[in-house]
């Protein structure tokens, strides 16, 4: 049976299995399919002709768009039906035909998406992934499996994210980009094949940083992609240096996390 708020309004062809859970003032629109084990919170609203399915929760006020696909098979022949989930937060926007896939045993079983997102049409989640707060991904962008988003990145359209790449926050890439390894926080990457072009430098001015603060971000990726030694010791040397800076020290913890990943690097 399923457990269906008093408040919920269901138009009458849509389909809710036995079992769904479908919070207060949530709306579902007319020819949704709603698997036995979704579970709706507070004010959700489902356009029409959405399908979820899967062990998938969504969060309060989340609202998805006509022919979105969440919460089905993730697209990995390795998947052999064990169970996995698919977790996204509060305030998203999901619009048309965009595809999100819950997560595989081999990738820790879950993808989680945080709250405040816009995925915009046709964009695509893998297996696997972690998507953080108030990410945009525009038209027809796509994320791989196992691929780490960080808050308040922007993704352009048609760009595409390989597996296990990781985004920093704040970063910007660019549209039509390939993104075979990791974006720095706050980097801008540009080109077919993603190279560094520096920092987003409107992203940081839309935090309400002060110039003196990002001329500091600013010579610290300097020192970090121009500077002697490796990387890694530039990491280091620049972590040392810019100690109170708490932006910088979000750079330098992502570059010296894993000493096996690879970087997006400068054009130049």
């Amino acid at each position: 049976m399923s457990l269906i708020h008093p408040t919920a309004q269901i138009h009458g062809s849509a389909i809710v299995e036995p079992g769904a859970v479908i919070g207060a003032g949530c709306q579902i629109g007319p020819f949704c399919v709603l698997g036995p084990q979704v579970k709706l919170a507070a004010g959700v609203v489902l356009k029409s002709h959405v399908a979820l399915a899967g062990d998938t929760k969504i969060g309060e006020n989340t609202v998805i768009w006509p022919f979105a696909s969440v919460g089905h098979q993730p697209q990995d022949l390795k998947y052999a039906g064990e169970a996995t989930r698919l977790v996204i937060g509060a305030r998203n926007m999901i619009r048309e035909s965009v595809s999100i896939n819950p997560g595989t045993a081999g990738g820790g079983g879950i993808t989680q998406i945080g709250d405040d997102c816009l995925f915009m049409l046709g964009t695509h989640v893998g297996h696997d992934c972690r998507v953080g707060n108030r990410v945009v991904m525009a038209n027809h962008a796509s994320l791989a499996g196992h691929v780490e988003i960080g808050d308040f990145a922007i993704l352009g359209g048609l760009a595409g994210i390989v597996q296990h790449s990781r985004i920093g926050q704040g970063a910007i890439v660019g549209a039509g980009c390939i993104v075979a390894a990791d974006v720095i926080p706050f980097g801008a990457t540009t080109g077919a094949r993603a190279q560094l072009s520096g920092l987003n430098l409107t992203g940081l001015k839309r935090r309400g940083l002060e110039k003196a603060e990002i001329h500091q971000i600013r010579a610290a990726y300097t020192a970090i992609f121009k500077g002697e030694g490796t990387m890694r010791e530039r990491a280091e040397r620049v972590q040392a240096d810019y100690a109170d800076v708490a932006l910088v020290q979000i750079i330098t913890s992502f570059l010296l996390v894993d000493s096996t990943r690879s970087f997006i690097q400068p054009d130049d």
